[in-house]
């Protein structure tokens, strides 16, 4: 995703959230707070398993799967929470989807999108969400903070997703609780798992880090798991013949 690109979706967001109506804000749907979970299960790579029909990058992935049912059988192999991609331009990802999802569901749902407004918070919340992404890339330090105050204020958790040194340290400052690494590369669209086992050397005490993209096999779970608390897998997952073997693969215990 070149910052080129990047900023193409924020121009598309931007246009979405003009047109977008404040909500009345519903009742949070209840489950558990994934750093909770996180904090109790840190003797396993926890995965987050996303639902997610296409992407910039590969294009159309699953278009025919049957979202609820890949959720559930998500669930039932152990998945800590559902990622559920509703950006609609350039992942062909739908609201309805995440709204389909989290009421099907008891685990956590995250929240995938590029979220640049409080109006998109109150949508994702009412929609079942009770984590979401803020990526440090799309906003400045200062209009990240009130995002994530707002959210966390809400009663949602916040996933903050970087992809180097300079975005960590943005995170760890914000106070972030739950961290993401991306491992594909911002301006030549490549994935690298060496992104993660870098950065991994500036953990903090007392976060909990996700390791996102590039993870296909339990050998690459395999490598982050020293280091993470949990992967966030899309692509191998929606691709897989056999999910319940793919999850199951990458669930590594640490000892």
């Amino acid at each position: 995703m070149s910052q080129e690109f990047l900023a193409r979706i924020l121009e598309q967001k931007a246009r979405e959230v003009e047109q977008m109506k404040l909500e009345e804000i519903q009742p949070l749907r209840q489950t558990y707070r994934l750093a909770d979970y996180l904090k109790q299960h840190q003797g396993r790579l926890q995965v987050i398993a996303e639902v997610k029909k296409a992407s910039p990058s590969l294009g159309d992935i699953n278009l025919d799967v049957d979202i609820v049912q890949q959720a559930q059988t998500y669930e039932a192999n152990g998945a800590v929470m559902i990622s559920v991609l509703t950006d609609e331009v350039f992942f062909k990802g739908h609201l309805d989807y995440l709204r389909e999802i989290s009421s099907q569901v008891n685990i956590p749902t995250l929240n995938k999108d590029f979220i640049i407004d409080e109006k998109q918070i109150i949508r994702a919340r009412n929609a079942g969400a009770t984590v979401i992404l803020l990526i440090v890339a799309a906003l400045s330090e200062e209009r990240l903070k009130e995002l994530y105050d707002y959210a966390t204020e809400l009663g949602l958790e916040v996933l903050v997703e970087t992809h180097n040194l300079a975005e960590l340290e943005v995170a760890h400052r914000l106070g972030a609780e739950i961290i993401g690494v991306n491992n594909r590369n911002l301006t030549t669209f490549e994935v690298d798992l060496q992104t993660s086992v870098d950065l991994a050397q500036h953990f903090k005490e007392g976060r909990y880090y996700i390791s996102e993209s590039a993870i296909f096999t339990g050998q690459d779970a395999i490598r982050v798991a020293p280091y993470f608390n949990g992967i966030l897998v899309g692509t191998a997952l929606m691709q897989a013949e056999d999910v319940d073997q793919r999850i199951k693969e990458l669930q590594i215990d640490k000892g």
